[in-house]
């Protein structure tokens, strides 16, 4: 397992299908602000939440030039069906192998009643435009989160 990125570090490259059968990796993101937000399940309460919450500050962060990219383990399908369902306009990844949460370190064992899995730890990387990472939120309360997100953005 390799260090967890952390602020001033290089972004990890990646390359990922994108809901709407796109592709879309770092290089093409090159020279954007990047909010690259880590969620576990599509169509899940706090999942959900997070995603319109995001939707609804889209034109704050796009007038703050910053592009928001959801990212789970779930097929692009679902994405789809997630996006159609909630009126989402977002950007979701579909990191399904699992490669892209491990190297941001955010597949990681969770527990629950007393039973330990793996899944995604909900985080969120804030990539300036430079490629280095400009903050992280780990551990993500979805409350007030995306709003705290834009102010980061609004400050750099």
């Amino acid at each position: 397992m390799t260090a967890k990125p952390g602020i001033g570090d290089k972004a990890p490259a990646f390359e990922l299908p994108s809901d709407g059968s796109g592709h879309v990796s770092l290089a093409s993101l090159k020279g954007k602000k990047i909010v690259l937000y880590f969620y576990p399940k599509d169509d899940t309460t706090g999942c959900t939440k997070e995603a319109i919450e995001f939707t609804g500050l889209k034109a704050k962060f796009a007038k703050a030039g910053a592009q928001v990219i959801g990212v789970s383990p779930d097929p692009v399908k679902a994405h789809d069906k997630f996006k159609a369902k909630y009126d989402l306009d977002l950007t979701l990844l579909s990191d399904e192998n699992r490669q892209m949460l491990e190297t941001y370190g955010v597949w990681v064992e969770k527990s629950m009643y007393g039973k330990k899995y793996m899944g995604v730890e909900r985080s969120t990387f804030l990539i300036g435009a430079d490629g280095k990472i400009a903050q992280v939120w780990r551990k993500v309360k979805v409350d007030g989160h995306a709003q705290a997100v834009l102010e980061a953005v609004q400050s750099m």
